[in-house]
Order: C-alpha cells, then sequence, then structure tokens
C-alpha cells in the first residue's frame, strides 16, 4: 500500500493523479445535478476545415481549443469524457512505468529529470488510445442526438439539475428507457427548481440546447 500511494503522489504520476480526482469528482457533481456533461464544450460545426491554429489566428481560446481537439481526432463526444479517458488512460500508464522502472531513481532530482519524458509520453499515448476509443462513439452520439431532436419536443421533462435558468439547467426525460439528460434553457426571468416539470418547446441547434416552460404554462396556452 505505501508502495503505491508513494508512487501516485510521486512525480509524474502525481499530475495524472490529481486530473483524474478531479474527473471522477466532476462526474459525481455532474450525476446529482450540479454540472451539466458536456459545461465544456465548443460549437465545432463552424470550425470543421477553417480552424488554423497559428499565432495569427482570430479565434478566440475557446475555438482554438476545439481546432486542437478535432486535429487529435478527439472531438464528436463531450470533451469532459476526452478528459476524462486521457486522465485514466494517462494515469495507468504513468503508474506502471514509475511503479517498475522510476524506482531505481529514488525521490530526488534524478527522478524528476526522468519523469519528464514519461509524463509527456504516457500523456502522448493516453491521447492516441482515447482517439482510437471515442471513434465508435462518435457516430452513437451523432444518431442519439438527431433521433432525440425528432421526438422530444412538446413531451414533459423533469428538471434534474439544481436550477434551470436562462443560462444553466438540465432536465430528465422519460423515454421508456434509461432515460434521456438534456439540456434545457428557460425563457427571459423564470427560474425553475430541481423536480419541476418543464415542457421542451424548441431546439437550439448552435448552443445544443432546448427551450422549456412550465407545464403548467404549455397546458395554458394549448387550452386558449
Amino acid at each position: 500500500m505505501n508502495d503505491f500511494l508513494l508512487t501516485i503522489f510521486n512525480f509524474p504520476t502525481v499530475i495524472f493523479t490529481v486530473l483524474l480526482g478531479i474527473s471522477i469528482l466532476y462526474w459525481i457533481c455532474a450525476s446529482f445535478g450540479l454540472f451539466e456533461v458536456d459545461v465544456l464544450d465548443v460549437d465545432l460545426s463552424h470550425l470543421d476545415g477553417h480552424m488554423s491554429l497559428n499565432s495569427h489566428s482570430d479565434h478566440s481560446f475557446g475555438e482554438s481549443f476545439a481546432g486542437l481537439l478535432m486535429r487529435l481526432g478527439l472531438n464528436g463526444v463531450p470533451v469532459t469524457i476526452v478528459i476524462s479517458l486521457i486522465a485514466l488512460f494517462g494515469w495507468l500508464l504513468s503508474y506502471y512505468v514509475s511503479y517498475f522502472f522510476l524506482a531505481l531513481f529514488g525521490h530526488g532530482w534524478l527522478r524528476f529529470i526522468v519523469g519528464v519524458p514519461i509524463l509527456l509520453a504516457a500523456f502522448y499515448i493516453a491521447v492516441i488510445i482515447t482517439a482510437q476509443i471515442i471513434k465508435p462513439l462518435r457516430k452513437l452520439f451523432a444518431k442519439t442526438e438527431q433521433n432525440i431532436q425528432k421526438k422530444v419536443l412538446g413531451q414533459t421533462a423533469t428538471v434534474r439539475s439544481s436550477r434551470v435558468d436562462s443560462n444553466f439547467g438540465e432536465a430528465n426525460l422519460d423515454d421508456g428507457g434509461a432515460g434521456l439528460i438534456l439540456k434545457v434553457r428557460a425563457t427571459g426571468e423564470q427560474v425553475f427548481a430541481r423536480g419541476d416539470r418543464v415542457v421542451l418547446l424548441e431546439y437550439i441547434a448552435n448552443t445544443n440546447v432546448y427551450r422549456v416552460v412550465s407545464e403548467a404554462e404549455f397546458l395554458g396556452r394549448t387550452n386558449e
């Protein structure tokens, strides 16, 4: 146990340990509706084929980051999944190399010097593995999104996040299976709380969110 702890909390594995810990904490919070699953995502549709990563680019940091993901083959799934997979595989690679190899160098400055190329190599290999894993997931996410858009408008969902307002929110839609978690936004100054029932009125493609109103308001409109 001591060897395990020494390895995961020493350089270079500690970098991936922190990143993996943050990823795990994020997914725990997301499961309770405190964060959106694709909170870090940037719309890539207008960047495809036009992205330049040189210093003269007029793109924002978010767009440059999105372009980098496209070049590495890491697009098409939520960025949070990409980061989590890179953290996991990087941690595994770094841990085993450090455990079986870096122990020969002790815990001084020599370990740090040898650890830098191990860190870079583990990150590079983790990116390659992640890119391969998400290839089949891209089509699944795209097909699922298209099917969802066609059938959910007008249906009633239940707020799962701590709130839904004009800038934040998620709702759970009962589709007869495991359920769908959708990004939703209220109109104007409206705010909904966890457990409120809302109706999906409009899909906004460029932000991948659904505009919602309360179930009572929707029923009132239909009865007029």
